[in-house]
Formats: C-alpha cells, structure tokens, sequence
C-alpha cells in the first residue's frame, strides 16, 4: 500500500483524456447554474434598486439585509432555504441552490447599481427634465446608461463569486465542477485529479468569464475605457 501511494502519479493526462466528455458536461452545468443566478440575481437588485432610488429611506434596510444573507456560510444558506423549498427532488435541490447563489449576487448588485444611478450629475438629470422625461423613462434612457459602468463592475464581481459557490452546489447533488472536487474527496487523497480539474476550471472558468464581461464593458461604455481596473 505504501508503495501504491509512492508511485501513484499526481495527475492522471489518460483520466482527463477518458473523461472529457465528463468535463464538459459538468462545465455546461457549471455555466447554466451561474447563468441562472445571475439573471436572478439581476432581476430582484434591479427591482430592489428601484424601491432604493424611489425610497431612500429603505435604501439602509435593504443594504443591511443583503449583508447578512452575504455573509453567511453557503451551507448554512442551503439549510436556511431547504425546509422551505425542498430538496427532494431535482427540481427541489436546483430551486435550493439558486435561491441560496442569488442572495450572494444581490448586495453587490444593489450597491453598485444605486451608486452608479446617484452618481449621475445633476446638471444632466436637470437636463433631462426639462426636455420632458419622466422618472421611468429619464431612468431608462438618462442615468442607466451612464451608470452602466458601476452597474457592469458589481456584475463582474457577482459572476466570480457565484462560480465560485456554484462547486458547493455538488453537495445537492447538481453536479457542475464542483462534482470532481467533491467525488476527488470522497475516493481517495491519493488520487487528486478530479480535485484539481474541479479547481483549475472554477478558476478559469471565472476568469474567462470576467475578461469576457470586462470585453463588453469596453464596447457598451467607450466614455469609460480610462477608468477600468
């Protein structure tokens, strides 16, 4: 047994290259998990941003209780959420997961897209009044656009960490890459490769997709090219 363990190698190339279609399959369920807490997430901050903008005054509660839902522990979200949902089904587990991935997305969301809308002059607000906007419409045509910067950089944010968490989705059985982590895990310290196919491609995966926004930030808001980090 000692032996094994000398001689076994620290990446198995013949696992990757028998597994590819494993890999892919889990990476496309990695993509459409995060897709779908990003949409979602979007969905609620932008209406709770609305009611923010509308509402200063509940702009506070609504900061606050985001925090705490950030803070907390994925797991400890899962178990918040899973009584509630369910978790018997896959349908139940999918539901658990994407409400527990969408709460992390709405702090970020909410706050950038808040500064952003309230850091547009008031010269061009002014402005936008006086040629006849209304508050939907200056919103829509006026302040989102010149906000789209802020409201872009809190998206890039989300999406990381969302990928991120999205590995400890495996424990609900949804797969997505965190699957080769968690079933690296659960065979043997002696045979880390799914572990570190599972880690490798959550990173990559982030970064493509962060260049990827980072890219379209540029040809959405060309004005804002000097200011990217």
């Amino acid at each position: 047994m000692i032996l094994a363990q000398e001689t076994a190698p620290f990446f198995d190339w013949d696992w990757v290259a028998r597994n590819l279609d494993v890999i892919w399959e889990r990476t496309l369920e990695h993509l459409a998990l995060t897709g779908v807490a990003l949409i979602g997430g979007l969905t609620v901050a932008s209406i709770l941003a609305v009611v923010a903008l509308r509402k200063p005054k509940t702009y506070p509660t609504i900061t606050a209780a985001t925090s705490i839902l950030y803070t907390l522990p994925a797991l400890a979200v899962f178990a918040l959420v899973a009584p509630v949902v369910g978790i018997g089904t896959t349908t139940q587990r999918f539901m658990t997961a994407e409400v527990a991935l969408i709460s992390y997305t709405l702090l970020i969301l909410i706050r950038n897209m808040v500064t952003g809308i309230n850091g547009v002059p008031a010269g061009v607000r002014e402005a936008a009044m006086g040629m006849g906007y209304r508050d939907r419409e200056r919103l829509r045509r006026i302040e989102f656009p010149l906000a789209l910067p802020a409201v872009l950089a809190g998206v890039r944010i989300a999406t990381v960490t969302v990928v991120g968490l999205v590995t400890v989705t495996a424990l609900l059985g949804l797969g997505g890459l965190g699957f080769f982590i968690l079933d690296g895990l659960r065979r043997s310290i002696i045979f880390p490769t799914e572990i570190i196919v599972g880690v490798v491609l959550s990173v990559a995966l982030a970064a493509v997709i962060d260049i990827s926004l980072l890219g379209l930030g540029r040809v959405m808001t060309p004005w804002s090219r000097g200011s990217d980090n």
